[in-house]
């Protein structure tokens, strides 16, 4: 796919896919959530870890609604369920770790695409917003299942119905993130952590992803289940044999990602 509302690169095991459409604060298009979706499922096939981040000053502002591909039939269900959940699940079940790199506001899709990621690092200066509610419609993109996970039903709620700014130091607060970072240090930041699990156990980091996504399914018996079979398949690694040698031997692991 030639990307016209992204850009695409990897480099050294990180695949950066890079929302670019700035004058528009990265609303989404049509075309964008397909291209989102190419990359995310490309990332996962040539690299290591999958960074999702924003040009210019903003993260991604939702749903552009002057978009005349959606705009044509007004058909939200349609919408969500063939353009959106696609995008969506490209992330979610990418078989690698998932960043998202939020440089700026994240709000309505745009927050819940961030979300969508298993990793979510925020610049202090950014916030997240619910907005659904103050153009009548209620979160989507996933939003409705990951907040009250991430969060609980207190706050996820409050979210959805005052459509509420959260900043990046609040949802790091509350559970929502996994960490907000100052304005200054968040390029190196998210770098670096980029860096560090492109160097990592991909095939641990893929049974990490499997049994903690899985948990809200199972019962304590079908978890216990779970993880022995996923310990089992990781035990069976290059990449254990390598760290448990790397340990007897008192020195930094070199992990092929198998």
């Amino acid at each position: 796919m030639e990307y016209q509302t992204i850009t695409y690169d990897v480099a050294e095991g990180i695949a950066t896919i890079t929302l670019n459409r700035a004058d528009k604060m990265n609303a989404l298009t049509t075309q964008m959530r397909a291209e989102i979706a190419h990359a995310a499922t490309q990332g996962g096939k040539e690299a290591r870890v999958v960074v999702i981040t924003g040009a210019g000053r903003a993260f991604c502002s939702g749903q552009d609604l002057g978009d005349r591909a959606t705009a044509a039939s007004v058909d939200l269900e349609r919408t969500l369920r063939d353009e959106y959940a696609p995008m969506l699940r490209a992330i979610v079940n990418c078989p690698v770790p998932t960043i998202a790199a939020v440089n700026g506001p994240a709000a309505g899709a745009g927050a819940n695409l961030a979300l969508a990621c298993d990793v979510v690092f925020a610049t202090e200066s950014a916030y997240f917003m619910q907005a659904f509610t103050r153009i009548g419609l209620i979160p989507d993109a996933g939003g409705t299942y990951v907040m009250p996970r991430n969060m609980g039903t207190a706050k996820a709620m409050g979210a959805a119905l005052f459509a509420d700014k959260i900043s990046a130091r609040q949802a790091d607060d509350w559970g929502m993130i996994w960490e907000a970072v100052a304005d200054a240090d968040f390029a190196a930041h998210w770098q670096a952590r980029a860096a560090q699990l492109a160097q990592g156990p991909t095939a641990a980091y893929a049974g990490v992803k499997q049994v903690i996504r899985g948990t809200w399914d199972n019962s304590y018996e079908d978890q216990l289940a779970q993880e022995a079979e996923t310990q089992g398949q990781c035990g069976a690694t290059r990449d254990f044999k390598e760290g448990v040698l790397a340990f007897t031997e008192k020195r930094k692991a070199t992990f092929e990602g198998r």
